[in-house]
């Protein structure tokens, strides 16, 4: 995993029993009386102030917990917007515990709907404009993911919208398939990839759902069309047979994506992810570091984040994130 001023990328983590302890969490913002202010909760039992977070349970992405964790803290339902980072520290027993973070507006439905209730563990919420709540924090590793966060509000970077490029899981071998080749199935593990990568996806809450025609793309991204209610357009504008006869229309979809500022998922084929990544770099005003090479080639079952400032014209891309799915054996 690198990180830099404008680039997460990082694989997925399994919360095996060995390395590091993983964790995620949120930097969550919403505006009141036109003032910017971020979640930070009272915990009871450590009796101390935090932002929210928590462990990656096995066979859970990263992504996943922190939404997860964020609903059970503190009543919030969340989608993630773009990635803060990691910290890391040394645990009372001695193990080392590692903790993603991602931005996460809150909606006005969002707090309606909260329900929080005071606990043993997390005692109350709170939500204070930035420079009191730094204050308020506990641990300077908190204080440090805040700050990162104060950067893109001093920016405009923090509203962010994402292209999500998702690549098919694996799919039963062309020589072992009589049928066109857009008609392979997934093989049994290429729909767990799905599954995973359904879950890991959902967490940021696209709006769009987009695939190419092949069965095997529409199997893989169907599980986070059931996870999301949104339907999927298929379409042969990103598939592999129009990419291999050269009438591949990429450009078309990844500029309407741009210009619609959404978030999007694009499911499509490792000859033709290249293409979608490439646009999307393309048409933006600043590439970050080492974002391009890792978000372009893409495992069966991965997918790529790419963050773009939802204030920025040209597109500003904020952060990129790549992610593999979560199998449990």
């Amino acid at each position: 995993m690198s990180l830099n001023d404008s680039s997460l990328i990082s694989g997925a983590i399994s919360g095996a029993d060995v390395g590091p302890v993983i964790a995620a969490g949120i930097v969550g913002w919403r505006m009141i009386d036109d003032v910017l202010t971020v979640l930070i909760i009272t915990r009871g039992d450590r009796a101390d102030v935090s932002l929210p977070k928590g462990k990656v349970d096995p066979g859970e992405t990263p992504t996943e917990a922190a939404v997860r964790e964020t609903r059970e803290e503190t009543g919030l339902a969340v989608g993630l917007g773009a990635p803060l980072g990691t910290t890391s520290y040394t645990m009372p027993g001695g193990r080392e515990k590692l903790v993603y973070y991602w931005v996460a507006q809150v909606s006005p439905e969002a707090v309606e709907a909260s329900t929080f209730v005071a606990t043993a563990e997390v005692a109350a919420v709170h939500w204070l404009p930035i420079a009191e709540a730094r204050a308020a924090l506990s641990y300077a590793r908190d204080r440090e993911v805040l700050d990162r966060f104060a950067e893109r509000v001093a920016t405009d970077t923090h509203r962010t919208y994402a292209v999500i490029s998702l690549r098919h899981g694996k799919a039963v071998a062309p020589g072992s398939w009589n049928g066109p080749d857009a008609s392979r199935p997934l093989e049994r593990s290429g729909t767990a990839q799905a599954q995973s990568s359904a879950r890991a996806i959902a967490a940021y809450r696209p709006t769009k759902l987009i695939s190419s025609t092949a069965v095997r793309c529409i199997a893989t991204i169907d599980p986070l069309s059931v996870l999301s209610g949104l339907s999927v357009k298929t379409t042969d504008a990103i598939s592999q047979d129009a990419h291999e006869a050269g009438l591949s229309k990429v450009h078309r979809v990844v500029g309407k994506r741009i210009a619609k500022r959404e978030t999007a998922v694009l499911c499509s084929h490792g000859p033709v992810l290249p293409e979608i990544v490439d646009e999307l770099f393309r048409a933006a005003s600043k590439v970050p570091p080492n974002g391009p090479r890792r978000a372009r080639t893409l495992n069966v079952g991965e997918f790529s984040v790419v963050h773009l400032a939802r204030s920025a014209t040209p597109p500003l891309i904020v952060a990129v994130e790549v992610h593999s799915p979560v199998i449990s054996n």
